[in-house]
């Protein structure tokens, strides 16, 4: 049977708060002061603690040291003096989930049901940490260099809890695979993992993909629409580019974290909404705030617990491994046994990867198609073979930021030939490259060829010698 500390001075939230325990499976003990909790905590360490904040001799949250581990204790702020100030404060000392008085006693309930499968997680982990020495692979991420094993401690002492993540990362680093980790080794993990990539939404209809809407609340809502918050209910929502959403709906996010509720675009009903948040982006979120395009106060809520992703540059062997892995699996789809020459392996080394992981996949697929048996360096693409190689773009000082994006763009387009490789070199999604270009085609006289690159003026660009 799970064990429930409960620490509170008041004497009827102590009473009806042990009843509801009970009635869920769990052993309560109760605490009317830190002194007492201490006491009780070094006789037996509880599965769960819900602490009031403010407390007689002292706050609530000093108990979060007391714990000899961290990551097998859920902790559960509970106040009746909410701000986000302490909110952020309580979680980024240890706290896994805030509940505001008076209590939500449904969300209450779905903390408590999660907890008792702690135990069966943490073995989880451990094995996953005994498959990661034999095959180099954490749940869904493959690589066992030394950045990648600090990635996977955090990813693995995170995942239990119910703390807001955020994950900070170029594109390719494998964000969305990150997410998915630390939902699979949640107490979520039978429950939804939706992803929605901010970047590749239209401004106008976000707010009804991540909340909903009811039929007649706009023109073409034919039906009522259930949002990903809605969907996700029980599970976890990762929000990847999370700097590209709209300021407006930034406001709305943040009332949803602190609030657990939210409502559907076209009524004033709120809905309670128990989904843990992982968000990402990558940018360098103080510099997005700095920039405008993430509201600080959001930024404070999301990045309780930050995990930065690696790039593929600072992996060292982990580009052999995945190159190796990503030619297993197409050897193994098409029946063939082709191969890297060591001189392909060693251009492999060579090479920046700009486009990280996802730009490492596209190259082992295409130098697989143009290898018979053995895949050699001659047939690495041109930004393997001279990293140095490149074009520089002059911009006239005074020009918009729109006006040197669009350039920028445009130029990288003309250079790569491929809007996938053009997308891992400006460090956005496709998605949001062909948001870029849709835009630009707007405001341009129609007849062009969408999937021909747009060629840059003569005077923007040079090629510099390799």
């Amino acid at each position: 049977m799970p064990h429930l500390l409960l620490v509170d001075d008041d004497p009827e939230a102590i009473e009806w708060l042990s009843e509801l325990a009970k009635a869920e499976g769990f052993s309560v003990a109760t605490a009317d002061s830190l002194r007492a909790a201490r006491i009780h905590m070094s006789r037996l360490q509880p599965d769960i603690m819900l602490t009031d904040l403010q407390l007689p001799d002292g706050k609530g949250i000093d108990l979060v040291a007391d714990l000899e581990t961290r990551a097998s204790t859920e902790v559960v702020m509970i106040t009746g003096h909410a701000s986000v100030e302490s909110a952020v404060e309580a979680l980024r000392l240890g706290a896994t989930d805030y509940l505001v008085k008076p209590v939500d006693v449904e969300r209450l309930k779905s903390i408590l049901r999660r907890v008792p499968k702690t135990g069966e997680l943490r073995a989880e982990i451990g094995e996953l940490r005994d498959e990661l020495r034999r095959l180099g692979r954490f749940g869904h991420i493959l690589g066992s260099s030394q950045p990648m094993q600090k990635l996977y401690d955090q990813l693995g002492r995170v995942a239990p809890t119910s703390a807001t993540v955020l994950l900070i990362g170029d594109s390719g680093t494998g964000k969305e695979l990150a997410a998915q980790t630390i939902h699979d080794l949640s107490r979520r993990k039978r429950a939804p993992f939706l992803p929605l990539n901010c970047g590749a939404v239209s401004p106008q209809l976000i707010e009804s993909e991540l909340f909903g809407h009811e039929k007649g609340s706009f023109t073409g809502a034919d039906r009522q629409h259930k949002g990903y918050f809605e969907r996700a209910h029980g599970g976890s929502l990762f929000l990847d580019e999370i700097t590209e959403m709209p300021q407006e709906l930034q406001v709305k996010l943040l009332r949803v974290l602190e609030t657990g509720q939210f409502m559907r675009v076209g009524t004033t009903t709120p809905i309670s909404a128990d989904v843990r948040l992982i968000a990402a982006t990558n940018r360098n979120p103080e510099h997005a705030v700095a920039e405008g395009k993430l509201r600080e106060d959001l930024y404070h809520r999301l990045n309780v617990f930050p995990i930065a992703l690696p790039p593929l540059r600072e992996r060292g062997n982990d580009i052999e491994l995945l190159a190796q892995h990503f030619l297993d699996l197409l050897n193994k789809q098409e029946s063939s046994t082709k191969s890297f020459a060591p001189a392909t392996l060693a251009a492999l080394y060579a090479h920046g990867w700009p486009g990280n992981v996802r730009e490492l996949k596209n190259y082992v697929q295409r130098a697989y198609i143009l290898a018979d048996e053995v895949i050699e360096a001659d047939l690495a693409p041109a930004t393997v073979t001279a990293p140095d190689s490149a074009s520089l773009l002059t911009v006239r000082v005074g020009s918009t930021l729109e006006e040197v994006s669009k350039r920028l763009i445009e130029a990288t387009l003309a250079e790569c030939g491929s809007k996938r490789k053009a997308a891992d070199m400006l460090g956005i999604s496709l998605k949001t490259l062909y948001n870029r270009l849709a835009a630009y085609k707007a405001n341009e006289p129609a007849g062009e060829d969408d999937d021909t690159p747009p060629k840059p003026a003569a005077s923007e660009g040079h090629r510099r010698a390799a």
